[in-house]
Order: C-alpha cells, then structure tokens, then sequence
C-alpha cells in the first residue's frame, strides 16, 4: 500500500489489509526533504538544494542516515526548531515504510506514479470526455467494466453475471 505518510491512511491499511506491505511514496518522502532544507537553508539557497539532493540520495538506501542528519541539523531559529523536529517525528514513525532498497528488491513499486498512470489511463481516458457527466454509482460500473474489459476478464465477468 503506498501513501503519503498520514496516519488516516496507515488506519484503514491496518483495519482493511492487514497484510499490505506499507510503503510511503517516494516522492512524498522526498518532497518533506525538500520543504525542511528549504526551511533550514533558505527558499533558494545553494545549500538547500545539496542537503535536500544529498538527503535524497541517502533515502534510497538507509532512511536511519537520513534520521540523524536530520537531528545533526543545529538551527537557531525556534520556528525551524519546530520544523526540524515535526520532520524527524514523521521520518522516524515511518522509517519502517522508507525501506526503499529492500522494496525494490522484492520488486515492489516505491512511488504512486505507476498507479496514477493507470488511474489516467482506465478511468480517466473513459469518463473525462467532454461534456460527461457521471453519477458515483454509474461511474463505479462503468470502471469496473472498463477494468475487465483491460485485464482481460470481459468474458469471465460476463458468465458470472449470468449464473447469479
């Protein structure tokens, strides 16, 4: 199950697919990066560019490394304090979801962008024509047809939709 990194979601993953493998999406991960030396460093800084790419790069492969440059950063502001600390919290209750290498060792995805793609592609090819305008229920339907006739099932639904 990929996320973003919300509790909300971890919620519904535990009472729903207890068995799901969690994975914060990548680029979720590194957008936090990317915010906090912004923060530390400055909006536009040189400085804030490395630390973000250098974070960044760590990530793939030990998310701990990533933890203590965090908690290395010595900022004077309490503000940034603040954030510093917010962003360890979050890397620190999801550092067991951050085990990129070893999800793309077992061939897992890391990011969202292959599921949005095919979201693109099944549903919204279909029902984001111009002038469309689609219920919830008849959208549902309409997508769970769309998704057999693409995986190859169409004629697998069909025979059970006959026999009751």
């Amino acid at each position: 199950m990929l996320g973003d990194g919300g509790p909300w979601i971890w919620g519904i993953v535990a009472l729903y697919f207890p068995w799901a493998t969690e994975i914060v999406d990548l680029y979720h991960a590194r957008e936090h990066l990317a915010d906090l030396s912004k923060v530390v460093y400055g909006p536009a800084s040189a400085e804030a560019k490395q630390w973000a790419a250098a974070r960044s790069q760590q990530l793939d492969d030990d998310v701990e490394a990533v933890i203590t440059s965090m908690k290395r950063l010595r900022p004077r502001k309490d503000h940034v304090r603040e954030e510093v600390r917010k962003a360890i919290d979050y890397f620190q209750t999801n550092k067991e979801r951050m085990r990129y290498a070893k999800y793309r060792s077992e061939g897992l995805f890391v990011g969202s962008g292959v599921v949005e793609a095919g979201c693109k592609t099944v549903i919204g090819l279909r029902l984001k024509q111009s002038g469309m305008r689609w219920t919830v229920t008849h959208a549902n339907a309409l997508i769970a047809l769309r998704c057999c006739q693409l995986s190859g099932r169409w004629e697998e639904f069909w025979e059970q939709c006959s026999v009751g």
